[in-house]
C-alpha cells in the first residue's frame, strides 16, 4: 500500500506517518513510498490505540524537553552566518539537538543533524526557543568587491617579482551573433555542436597560442538570462571582444554587453562577424555602433578597432588575435603577476559532480596553484586540491597565472565570483556541504503589504546542474514578473530531483523545474501520485517561454467595450413578458446580431438587454448600417417606447500579454 494512501485513511499527513511509525515500533524509513499491505492493515486496525500510545510518548517527550530546557543555560543571543548545521546551531545555543529538531518539525521542516538550515529558518526556530538570532557579517558582505582584494594583493607585490602573464579576454555580445563560433574558430574545435540549441549555457575559459604567446579567452553566455554571468566575466578580464553580427547590427544585448565593458573600464575590440553573409553590411553596422553606442571606428577617425571577421569561414581570425596581442602589449604594465606567490583566483563556474562532489572552475590570477594546495574562501578552509584539470580535460600538476583550471577536492561549493586562495583558513564548522543554496523556504515577512498579498503567484522549486544556471534562471524569471502575477522561487538547488523536493513542493503548492538534471523513475512516480508538476529543460528559452504561457493563462483578460451604433425607435410591434419586437432607423454606426443594448430615454439609461434577432426588408440579417431601417428582437425588460434610443455595443476580452 502507498504511504500516501495509508496516511489518507488515518487522516494524517504522509510525513507525520513516516515520523510516527518508527516510534511505534514499525521499521519504516523517512524515504519510504510503500508499506507492506499486511502491516498497513494491522496499523489501520490498531490505530486508535496506537494513536493514544503516540500521544503519551509525545507528552512524555515534551515534559522531558521542558525539564532539560530549564537545566540548560541557554545563550540568549546568537550570531550566525547565512547557513548553519542543526548540530552546530544546537551546540551554539547550548541545547540538546532533539529540542532543535522538535522545533523544526513543528514548523514542517524535516532536517537531519548535519543538514544546513538558512538564517531565516534559524531565526524562526530561535525565536520560539527564546533566543535572539543575529546575522553575522558574511564573507560576501565583508568582501563585496572581490576584485579589490586582488588589487590589494598585487599592490603588495614587489615590482621586481612581477612578470608578464597571458592576457585574459572576455567575449561578449548579443545572442546568436557568433561568440562561441568565434572561439570555435580560434581553438579549431566544435564547441557549438555540444551546446543545447547552439546556445552557450555555462561560462567556459580556454587558452590559445599566437606568435608563441598564450591568450586566455572567457566565453560568456549570450542569452539575456545570463546578464549576471556576463558581468562577472567582464570583471576578471583584461580586454573585451564585443561581437556584433554584420547582418543583424546592434541589438539590446549588444548595448547591455557594452555597458558592462564600459563599467569595467577595460580596453575592447569590436569584432564585426558574419561578413560572409550576402546581407552583411559592415558600414551600416559601424553606423549603428557610432549612433547608438558612441563607438567610433578607427577608420572613421575614432579610437576603437573594428575587425571584420567570419567565424564560420575563419576569415580575419588571425588579424583579430594580432590586434588582441597589440592591445595586451600596450596594457602590459597592468597584465602582470607573481608566479612564486601563493595562488589566488576567481571562481567562474561551480557545480556538483556525482562522483567528485563539489567542483569549481577558477581563473588563476596571481601565484601558481599546485596539487596538494590547501584552499580557503575568506577565512574558511574549504578543501585541498586533489586534482587539477585544464581546459582540454587533461590532468596537470600546476596552473600558472591566467590559466583556467578545474579543481576537485573541495568540501563545500563556492559561488561564481568567489575568490579562492591557496593557504590554510580557519577550520570549517561543518562536514560536507554540497551547496550553499537554500534548503528551506524563507518565511514570509509578517508586514507583507496588502497589494503583495493580492498578486497571483506561480510557486517554483528550481533544480539545476550548476550554480550559474540557477542564478541565471532566477534573474530571467524576475524580469517577466508583472503587477498582477509573479514567479515566486521557493527554493533553488543543485543536483537531480529528490523526494525531498517533492515533499517541499507538496507543502508549498509549487511546481518543480529541472535544468540539465535527471528525474529518477521512482521520483517521477511519487510526483505523479502526489500530483506535483515536474518539467525538465536543457534550453533556457523553452523554460522561460513555458512559464510565460502559464502566467498568460492565469492573468484575467481585460474586458473592453466596443460601441457599434445607435437606433431611434419608430414602432413597437410586439411586447412579451421579457422581450419586445420593435422597428427603428440606424442613425449612426451599425447594429449587429448578439449586440448588447442600452435603452436611452431623456439622455438616461433606463434598461439594458440584448439584440437576439435582426431583420431588414423582412429578411434575417447579421448587421444593418447607418441610414437603414430594421426590425429587432430585444431581450430584456419590455419598457421600450417610441422615440427612445438604443445604443448597440459589444464587450471584448483582451488578453493582457506578459
Amino acid at each position: 500500500m502507498n504511504i500516501t494512501e495509508l496516511a489518507r485513511i488515518l487522516k494524517i499527513t504522509p510525513q507525520e506517518l513516516r515520523d510516527s511509525l518508527p516510534r511505534l515500533g514499525f521499521d519504516i524509513g523517512q524515504k519510504a513510498i510503500k508499506i507492506n499491505r499486511n502491516t498497513a492493515n494491522k496499523i489501520i486496525k490498531e490505530w486508535p490505540s496506537l494513536k493514544k500510545q503516540l500521544e503519551k510518548q509525545t507528552q512524555a517527550d515534551e515534559a522531558e524537553n521542558a525539564a532539560e530546557r530549564k537545566e540548560v543555560a541557554v545563550k540568549k543571543s546568537l550570531v550566525i552566518e547565512d547557513y548553519i548545521t542543526v548540530r552546530d546551531f544546537a551546540s551554539l545555543a547550548g541545547l540538546p539537538v532533539k529540542i532543535v529538531l522538535s522545533e523544526l518539525m513543528k514548523n514542517s521542516i524535516f532536517a537531519s543533524l548535519n543538514e544546513k538550515i538558512d538564517f531565516e529558518t534559524a531565526w524562526l526556530v530561535g525565536s520560539e526557543l527564546g533566543l535572539e538570532i543575529k546575522r553575522a557579517k558574511t564573507r560576501h558582505q565583508a568582501d563585496e568587491q572581490p576584485e579589490n582584494k586582488l588589487k590589494q594583493i598585487l599592490a603588495q607585490e614587489k615590482k621586481e617579482s612581477l612578470r608578464g602573464r597571458p592576457p585574459v579576454i572576455v567575449v561578449m555580445g548579443h545572442v546568436d551573433h557568433g561568440k562561441t563560433k568565434l572561439l570555435d574558430a580560434i581553438r579549431k574545435s566544435d564547441v557549438v555542436a555540444s551546446e543545447a540549441g547552439g546556445i552557450t549555457q555555462h561560462i567556459g575559459a580556454y587558452q590559445v597560442a599566437r606568435q608563441n604567446k598564450l591568450i586566455t579567452f572567457i566565453d560568456t553566455p549570450g542569452h539575456e538570462a545570463f546578464t549576471a554571468m556576463r558581468g562577472r566575466g567582464a570583471k576578471i578580464a583584461d580586454i573585451a571582444v564585443l561581437v556584433v553580427a554584420a547582418d543583424d547590427g546592434v541589438k539590446p544585448q549588444t548595448i547591455e554587453a557594452y555597458r558592462i565593458i564600459e563599467a569595467s573600464k577595460i580596453p575592447f575590440i569590436v569584432a564585426i562577424n558574419k561578413i560572409d553573409k550576402p546581407e552583411a553590411n559592415i558600414e551600416k553596422t559601424k553606423q549603428e555602433l557610432s549612433s547608438q553606442l558612441k563607438i567610433i571606428p578607427e577608420d572613421w577617425g575614432g579610437k576603437t578597432i573594428c575587425a571584420p571577421i567570419s567565424a564560420l569561414n575563419g576569415t580575419g581570425i588571425d588579424e583579430l588575435l594580432d590586434m588582441v596581442l597589440l592591445i595586451a602589449e600596450a596594457e602590459s604594465d597592468h597584465i602582470k603577476a607573481n608566479q612564486n606567490a601563493p595562488a589566488i583566483g576567481t571562481v567562474i563556474e561551480s557545480h556538483i559532480d556525482k562522483g567528485a562532489g563539489p567542483v569549481a572552475t577558477i581563473l588563476v590570477q596571481n601565484g601558481t596553484l599546485r596539487l596538494g594546495d590547501e584552499l580557503s574562501l575568506g577565512n574558511f578552509a574549504i578543501g585541498k586540491v586533489k586534482s587539477l584539470i585544464d581546459f582540454r580535460g587533461q590532468k596537470i600538476k600546476q596552473a600558472l597565472p591566467s590559466a583556467p583550471v578545474q579543481i576537485i577536492g573541495l568540501k563545500t561549493m563556492p559561488q561564481v565570483g568567489d575568490i579562492l586562495q591557496a593557504g590554510a583558513g580557519g577550520k570549517i564548522k561543518f562536514k560536507k556541504n554540497k551547496s550553499l543554496i537554500k534548503k528551506t523556504p524563507s518565511p514570509r515577512p509578517e508586514n507583507e503589504n496588502e497589494s503583495e498579498k493580492n498578486i497571483q503567484k506561480i510557486n517554483l522549486i528550481i533544480k539545476s546542474d550548476v550554480l550559474g544556471s540557477a542564478e541565471a534562471i532566477e534573474e530571467s524569471l524576475e524580469k517577466i514578473n508583472t503587477e498582477k502575477i509573479k514567479v515566486d522561487i521557493i527554493r533553488k538547488g543543485l543536483g537531480n530531483i529528490t523526494d525531498g523536493d517533492i515533499k517541499e513542493a507538496e507543502a508549498a503548492n509549487a511546481q518543480i523545474i529541472g535544468f540539465n538534471v535527471k528525474l529518477p523513475p521512482a521520483i517521477e512516480d511519487l510526483a505523479r501520485e502526489k500530483n506535483i508538476s515536474i518539467k525538465i529543460y536543457n534550453i533556457i528559452y523553452d523554460l522561460i517561454n513555458d512559464i510565460k504561457e502559464q502566467m498568460q493563462k492565469i492573468v484575467e483578460p481585460t474586458v473592453r467595450r466596443v460601441d457599434l451604433g445607435r437606433l431611434k425607435v419608430l414602432a413597437i410591434f410586439k411586447t412579451e413578458k421579457d422581450s419586445q419586437i420593435i422597428g427603428g432607423k440606424i442613425i449612426n454606426g451599425r447594429a449587429e446580431i448578439d449586440s448588447l443594448i442600452e435603452v436611452i430615454r431623456n439622455q438616461k439609461i433606463i434598461a439594458s438587454g440584448k439584440l437576439s434577432k435582426l431583420q431588414s426588408a423582412k429578411q434575417d440579417v447579421t448587421s444593418c448600417e447607418e441610414g437603414q431601417e430594421c426590425g429587432i428582437e430585444y431581450i430584456g425588460e419590455p419598457i421600450i417606447k417610441n422615440n427612445d434610443f438604443l445604443n448597440f455595443y459589444k464587450e471584448k476580452n483582451e488578453i493582457n500579454k506578459i
